[in-house]
């Protein structure tokens, strides 16, 4: 029933499903890259329920729902697949440093990267704001002022100042889109609506996870339950 709304929402039928065009749902729309989200969200799923104990019938269950859907995922690669691997790995080869962000645990890489096109090394410490102009410190004059940006303009055209930061975007090349069927196929077999649906309940299981960490919530309750407040109704026999 999803698929078919996600169908009867495509205006123009195609290989690929057009990024962020309707679903046939509510306020949820294709989305551009549902294979390498769903594959960082379950990894790091899996990684943090490491820390709950293996008695916890949650872990237990969490982790056996979350490594079946990976295999699902990550079993299904799109077109050009292994060719695109290959160009990453020679990207990463001749930047190491640039790309160590990106490389995950098991040897691959991210198949998609930030929206802003960017490494974005400051990570979030910069919202974008602009800085308001300020009258303390130094204060060249105008003259000044020229002769200081004629010697940073000679410096870098020659050559003479190596920068301390890298002032270049980071190209990285996404991982490539998978076909229309490929997505049907996937939702088929994880049985659980649209992919974006599976998204967005694979973000709120790693939050819920999240939570559980930080409250212990396997620990022994610190109020003991009065005795019988968890007992059930019992079927009385004569």
């Amino acid at each position: 029933m999803r698929a078919t709304l996600r169908l009867l929402a495509s205006v123009k039928p195609s290989r690929y499903l057009e990024p962020f065009a309707p679903t046939g749902l509510t306020g949820l729309t294709t989305h551009p890259s549902p294979r390498p989200t769903l594959i960082y969200i379950y990894r790091a799923t899996l990684e943090k329920l490491k820390a709950f104990p293996e008695s916890s019938v949650y872990r237990q269950s969490t982790e056996a729902l979350t490594r079946h859907r990976l295999q699902i995922i990550e079993s299904t690669k799109p077109p050009g697949f292994e060719a695109w691997f290959e160009r990453v790995k020679k990207t990463v080869g001749a930047e190491p440093h640039r790309f160590a962000s990106l490389r995950l645990d098991d040897g691959s890489y991210v198949g998609a990267q930030r929206d802003d096109g960017s490494d974005n090394p400051r990570g979030e410490e910069w919202d974008g704001e602009k800085l308001e102009a300020t009258t303390e410190g130094p204060h060249r004059t105008p003259e000044q002022q020229a002769r200081w940006e004629q010697a940073i303009d000679e410096s870098v055209s020659s050559g003479a100042i190596e920068s301390d930061f890298e002032t270049l975007e980071m190209k990285w090349e996404n991982e490539p889109a998978l076909e229309a069927e490929q997505v049907s196929e996937i939702e088929k077999q994880i049985g659980a609506g649209l992919l974006e649906e599976v998204i967005q309940v694979a973000e709120g299981e790693l939050k819920l996870v999240n939570e559980l960490y930080k409250s212990k919530a396997w620990e022994e309750l610190e109020e003991k339950p009065r005795p019988g407040q968890w007992t059930y109704f019992e079927r009385k026999t004569s």
